[in-house]
């Protein structure tokens, strides 16, 4: 049982650490959000070992923030970066923490789990290695999780921003 008890307290101990970094990207957030005249609702949770922040709209309806996830995520790929920074520069330890604007990076998790799936299937049935289209990290890094769970095997192969996955039997 000892043994257990230095684990919870390093778990308690990087929960409060990804908590903290959720503070200070939610501070630097806001104020980002008043300099561009934008409202919403900033939620904080740590989700994967990460600090998870994510921008919502303070109403129904309300497509303003939509200006913030910019053509493929570009717009927030950038915001999520300029956090990342912020977090390091208050922390002085680098920071993978994960933002969200108005649910897109949940809408793409979604859509890639899908893809993955099918990917999965056709290596499952044709026992032949399958390519996907390139992605960004994050978007590699849900299709890996998929085909971990799945039991099978994934690489990451190519130059940004050309990186694709590649899936194969184990």
């Amino acid at each position: 049982m000892a043994s257990s008890e230095p684990s919870t307290a390093a778990d308690g101990e990087l929960v409060t650490r990804l908590e903290e970094e959720g503070e200070i990207a939610a501070d630097y957030l806001e104020e980002f959000l008043d300099i561009a005249d934008l409202d919403g609702d900033i939620d904080i949770d740590v989700d994967h070992g990460r600090a998870a922040v994510e921008i919502v709209a303070e109403e129904v309806g309300d497509d303003s923030l939509r200006r913030l996830v910019g053509p493929d995520g570009q717009v927030l790929d950038a915001l999520q970066e300029l956090t990342r920074l912020a977090v390091q520069t208050k922390t002085g330890e680098r920071s993978r923490l994960m933002l969200d604007v108005a649910g897109f990076r949940a809408a793409r998790r979604k859509e890639l789990i899908g893809i993955a799936a099918e990917a999965i299937e056709r290596v499952r049935s044709g026992g032949e290695p399958v390519t996907l289209a390139p992605m960004n990290p994050f978007e590699r890094k849900v299709v890996h999780d998929a085909v971990a769970e799945a039991g099978l095997v994934s690489d990451s192969d190519g130059v940004e921003p050309e990186r694709r996955v590649v899936i194969r039997t184990a």
